[in-house]
């Protein structure tokens, strides 16, 4: 009788570092799934809003659409796009990409 006594004490202990053991391993979930998927995702969202806020006169870029061209003009939302010959287009910024071919 004795046995089955302190066997009963010790189940709720034993749950209770089951359910710690469990919080830390969802705390290190979110840790790692910040470093590879959250982290790396910004630094790319923070160098392409760079890229759009320095585009100058005569810059190679493509749109998200597929659109190659060369900026003639920039202006605070937009930006007028030579496709081909004298045939120009206004795109807005955030349509606007890095040309690979860069």
């Amino acid at each position: 009788m004795n046995v089955l006594l302190q066997a009963g004490a010790a189940a709720p202990a034993a749950a209770q570092g089951s359910m710690m053991s469990s919080i830390i391993m969802i705390v290190m979930l979110f840790v790692v799934m910040y470093f590879f998927m959250i982290r790396p995702q910004r630094k790319q969202q923070k160098e392409l809003d760079n890229f759009r806020n320095s585009l100058a006169k005569g810059q190679k870029v493509i749109t998200a659409g597929g659109i190659y061209g060369v900026v003639k003009e920039v202006n605070e939302r937009d930006i007028l796009m030579e496709v081909d010959g004298n045939v120009t287009l206004r795109v807005d910024k955030t349509a606007i990409m890095k040309d690979p071919r860069m």
